[in-house]
């Protein structure tokens, strides 16, 4: 059995995504149950040069609504980056779940050898679509996904691995 481009984008950034929906949910209840300001989690960061925790999830939901998009040949449609609390970004995730339910299995299966040109470090860089999928968009997809959840875990939210990796098939 093979895998498609398809299986291997799509379903990866919603399950992912849905996970990382219900991390910022949880962590919105945390900060009201505890009387906490959700700023401060939603400005929290591990280390002074790292992305916010608003940041990580902007960057996660680009990267998850963009890769499928430039895998089917389209150009995604551009979010604004003004969430200021936990229920827009959590509105951010459901715009791009929703707007990812909207490609077609058939304009992404078939992209691997699409030519996909991003600029890297302010130069532009050429990947296969193959290339670009798992060397370079589900990286980077993952480690923002990740460093929002480790941010809120190491601001005392009561999440494990399974919050992050959600429920098994």
């Amino acid at each position: 059995m093979t895998i498609s481009m398809y299986q291997a984008s799509v379903p990866v950034f919603v399950r992912t995504l849905t996970s990382l929906k219900g991390i910022l949910e949880k962590a919105a209840r945390h900060a009201e149950s505890r009387k906490l300001d959700p700023t401060a989690l939603l400005k929290a960061r591990l280390y002074p040069d790292m992305f916010d925790l608003t940041r990580q999830v902007q960057v996660a939901t680009d990267f998850a609504r963009g890769t499928p998009a430039r895998l089917a040949g389209v150009e995604p449609p551009s979010f604004a980056d003004n969430e200021g609390t936990f229920a827009e970004l959590v509105s951010r995730i459901e715009r791009t779940i929703a707007y990812m339910e909207t490609l077609k299995r058939e304009d992404i299966d078939g992209s691997e050898a699409r030519e996909i040109v991003r600029p890297l470090r302010g130069e532009p860089h050429r990947f296969t679509g193959i290339g670009y999928l798992l060397q370079f968009a589900l990286p980077n997809f993952f480690f923002h996904a990740a460093t929002a959840y480790d941010i809120l875990r190491h601001n005392g939210l009561e999440i494990g691995k399974s919050d992050f990796i959600g429920p098994l098939d």
